[in-house]
């Protein structure tokens, strides 16, 4: 992945970013509305702000964004496919710095569980999953009704917090599903995976920080 990077001018210059362009930017997909809820604001979203005001945490009161790329790559061990986050934004909070990262969601799930996703045994998702687990400091006898992609959203978050020294990260889902998400499958997703961490996972909202190895990692789940 190049080090050098250009800044978006609208909302159209993402859909080049996309792993398939042509199946991904549609009118009712999460890529695409994301895009433009915030490349308009240019800024986190009024949704968001809303969450870090209600958030009662000190960190998120008076948080600043700093730097934002989307379709940001991760590169994990085990295979040459990195983790390709939908946002990657580089925050500040009470002289902090905050590593985010993003899933925007509409009506997507969040793909395999994982004793689906390794379910060829191959060695290289052996490794991937071992290193993931590791860095979270679960259980991968625990994990097998998780969502893979649950996971390494994750560990990008916590990777990006450690590269660039930052003491906090936060894993967030921005979802632009107009049904009643509180049942939805992918919510209940969420649930049971901040359930490892002994997490309660709600709506517009962020968790308490749970400790990843001196990092201070933060879950959240916001409705547009």
């Amino acid at each position: 992945m190049s080090k050098f990077f250009i800044p978006a001018n609208s909302p159209e210059d993402w859909k080049q970013l996309l792993a398939d362009p042509d199946k991904q930017w549609k009118t009712g997909y999460s890529a695409k509305s994301l895009a433009y809820c915030w490349q308009k604001t240019n800024d986190f979203p009024r949704s968001i702000k809303r969450v870090w005001g209600d958030s009662g945490i000190h960190l998120f009161q008076d948080i600043e964004l700093l730097l934002a790329f989307p379709e940001w790559k991760v590169p994990l061990s085990g295979g040459r496919r990195a983790s390709q986050n939908d946002i990657f934004v580089l925050a500040k909070g009470s002289n902090q710095l905050i590593s985010i990262m993003l899933e925007g969601k509409v009506r997507e799930s969040f793909g395999e569980v994982v004793s689906e996703w390794k379910s060829d045994k191959s060695k290289g998702k052996q490794t991937r999953l071992n290193y993931l687990c590791d860095l979270l400091r679960l259980n991968r006898e625990q994990v097998g009704h998780i969502r893979y992609q649950l996971l390494h959203r994750t560990v990008s978050a916590v990777i990006e917090a450690k590269r660039f020294n930052a003491e906090n990260a936060l894993m967030l889902v921005h979802s632009f599903s107009q049904e009643n998400e509180q049942g939805s499958e992918g919510f209940q997703d969420y649930c049971q995976f901040l359930s490892l961490f002994g997490l309660k996972g709600r709506m517009n909202s962020l968790t308490r920080p749970t400790n990843i190895r001196g990092t201070r990692l933060y879950f959240g789940w916001v409705n547009e």
